[in-house]
């Protein structure tokens, strides 16, 4: 359990070039590598083994061979930046089975990659420093804060009182009787029925039947009329 790899990172495409001996004190430069014939490109992987130690995978991108190795150490400039860009890195790589170690000069082409790369290795170093760090306990007396047998408590809740003020009520007082007979009331008349339209509709319906008769009575004059006076009329 304790050789279990957590994988902190992962990028699909890195390049490796060869890099010069370091001339100078203050740092590598990429602008004395050859960038634009690299020696190798493929995956890199960060890779935690058992939470406490860091490696720096480099892989074939397609079967996951590895081609290099770097052992991530914050004391011994294991990874260092270049001094004139933000997306170079010189690593220093070691052969497991000989002991041998190299330099060798890893760039990316986006700073955003770089940039992820940093806080990887920044985020695992913090882990490794919690880890490690020694914890404080508390070395004084210890207090005893179990229940005796016997003892009580008094719990003071003060006295409760009802608050009536913002409730008001007002009471329903019955109608009064003006009357000495206690069994009359003042009764409200009923709501409107619908017998005044009908008796109103049936007067229409009989105004109208009367008008009808009259007409057809008219009618009947007029041919009477016509027929008391036979002159004006021809017979065929």
């Amino acid at each position: 359990m304790d050789d279990y790899e957590s994988v902190l990172l992962v990028i699909r495409e890195c390049f490796v070039y060869r890099i010069p001996p370091l001339g100078s004190s203050k740092g590598y430069k990429a602008a004395e590598w050859d960038v634009g014939s690299f020696l190798w490109s493929g995956r890199l992987r960060i890779v935690s083994v058992g939470g406490k130690k860091c490696y720096i995978k480099l892989e074939d991108s397609n079967t996951g061979e590895l081609f290099a190795q770097c052992e991530y150490k914050e004391d011994n400039n294991s990874v260092e930046p270049v001094i004139d860009s933000s997306r170079y890195f010189v690593l220093r790589i070691e052969d497991q089975a000989s002991g041998k170690h190299a330099y060798i000069g890893m760039g990316f082409q986006e700073r955003s990659e770089a940039f992820d790369f940093n806080v990887a290795l920044q985020d695992f170093t913090k882990h490794l420093k919690n880890e490690t760090a020694p914890k404080v306990e508390y070395t004084g007396p210890k207090v005893d804060y179990s229940w005796k047998e016997g003892e009580t408590i008094n719990i003071n809740i003060g006295k409760l009182k009802k608050n009536t003020s913002s409730i008001k009520t007002t009471p329903i007082t019955p109608p009064q009787n003006t009357s000495n007979n206690p069994n009359d009331f003042i009764l409200l008349p009923p709501p409107p029925s619908n017998n005044k339209s009908n008796t109103q509709t049936q007067s229409n319906n009989n105004n109208n039947q009367q008008n009808s008769n009259n007409e057809w009575a008219d009618f009947g004059d007029f041919v009477g009329a016509n027929n008391s006076n036979p002159s004006n009329w021809t017979t065929f």
